[in-house]
């Protein structure tokens, strides 16, 4: 289901842990926030403020700490 990007909450860069927010989506009136999948570090994010992603869309890469 497509939906928008309402908030960025993770800089590339950026030491994130897992279950840490990295954006916010919003789709049909709910929010739902993609989360860090391990402990490493924000290498890319393609996402921006207003952009209309679809289901399976690459957002963010976190390389995993090691």
């Amino acid at each position: 289901m497509p939906g928008t990007v309402v908030r960025i909450d993770a800089r590339p860069g950026e030491r994130v842990t897992a279950g840490q927010v990295l954006l916010r989506i919003e789709a049909m009136k709910m929010e739902h926030r993609l989360t860090a999948p391990t402990d490493g570090t924000l290498t890319d994010l393609t996402a921006t403020v207003g952009r209309q992603v679809e289901t399976g869309a690459v957002l963010a890469v976190v390389r995993p700490d090691r």
